[in-house]
């Protein structure tokens, strides 16, 4: 089996990767960088799709980033990822390829969904103002791979993950998610005596936090699927799938278990300028909960693994 894999240097398309090259049935992992792919490109994406002919492809690939980054390049963030799914799953259609994953995101869904999500609440209200652009490319992407379905007979599926955290996340001071920017807002502060951090907003938002391992089992169990269990267990319109631990924390929470495992001893200030986002966002994961799989790694483990490996590439992590 030849496998595309799509953003293999980002976080949730290295942990796939990781787990690719444990599998006997892999014959070839075929990945590019985005210097020598541009998935924004059709005929560059056609060129390689025609020349490779993959028999699955992975499309892990995004621009990403949290709520200042998706206020401060809407546009940049809606054109992008219309362009990667556009063409990535076009191209692999014409290149004969009958297996494809699409990696998603939670803000797909309304502003005031029903608690926990179920993907039955997919496009029945307004969207979360400061990541609309990249929620409705997300959809995109989701309607896309079904009506590739629909009318083509192939097997594309999309997983919808919620907010995503470990090794090899993005720790960059404005344009990283909540978790990992205030990893490094603590860890600096400790180094540099300061006596109090403020984070943005009222601490009082929840959040469901999964660890990039446990989305990348998800997301190859998923894949692994027999097509009758997988249609069994979805509809032809509703054909993606939540993953989450179905568990959440408030963003004052995740803050005092991030400070305590850096070490800051300071305070911890609110700065209620700043928008928090939706008031509460947590996964239905009871679809895949029923197709047999569920997360195995607990959010203050996962933050203390998270926190060793960005002391260890503080390096190698951009500035």
């Amino acid at each position: 089996m030849r496998i595309y894999l799509a953003g293999h240097r980002g976080m949730v398309g290295g942990a796939i990767l990781r787990l690719l090259q444990k599998r006997s049935d892999v014959e070839a992992i075929l990945t590019r960088t985005h210097a020598e792919l541009d998935l924004t490109d059709q005929t560059a994406v056609a060129q390689f799709m025609q020349a490779e002919k993959p028999d699955v492809v992975i499309l892990a690939a995004a621009r990403v980033g949290g709520i200042h980054a998706n206020n401060t390049y809407p546009a940049d963030f809606l054109y992008d990822n219309l362009m990667i799914e556009a063409n990535v799953v076009h191209q692999a259609f014409l290149a004969g390829v009958q297996r494809l994953l699409f990696l998603g995101s939670s803000c797909i869904y309304p502003r005031m969904a029903p608690q926990p999500m179920p993907e039955s609440a997919l496009l029945t209200g307004v969207l979360e103002s400061t990541n609309e652009p990249y929620a409705i490319a997300k959809i995109a992407g989701i309607k896309l791979c079904e009506s590739y379905n629909r009318q083509h007979g192939v097997d594309y599926r999309s997983v919808m993950p919620s907010n995503l955290y470990g090794p090899g996340d993005n720790f960059h001071p404005e344009n990283s998610h909540v978790l990992p920017a205030l990893m490094r807002r603590f860890q600096e502060a400790v180094e540099n005596g300061t006596r109090e951090v403020k984070i943005w907003g009222t601490g009082t938002p929840r959040r469901e936090f999964l660890h990039v391992d446990d989305m990348s089992e998800a997301s190859m169990f998923v894949l692994d699927l027999p097509r009758a269990t997988y249609e069994d267990n979805t509809e032809p319109m509703l054909s993606h799938v939540n993953i989450g631990t179905q568990s959440d924390v408030s963003i004052r929470e995740l803050a005092e278990m991030i400070a305590s495992v850096t070490g800051f001893e300071g305070d911890i200030g609110y700065d209620t300028s700043k928008p928090d986002g939706t008031a509460k966002k947590l996964m239905d994961v009871s679809r895949l909960t029923a197709m047999g799989w569920k997360a195995r790694i607990p959010l203050e483990k996962g933050v203390q693994e998270t926190y060793r490996w960005f002391m260890n590439h503080r390096d190698d992590i951009r500035k």
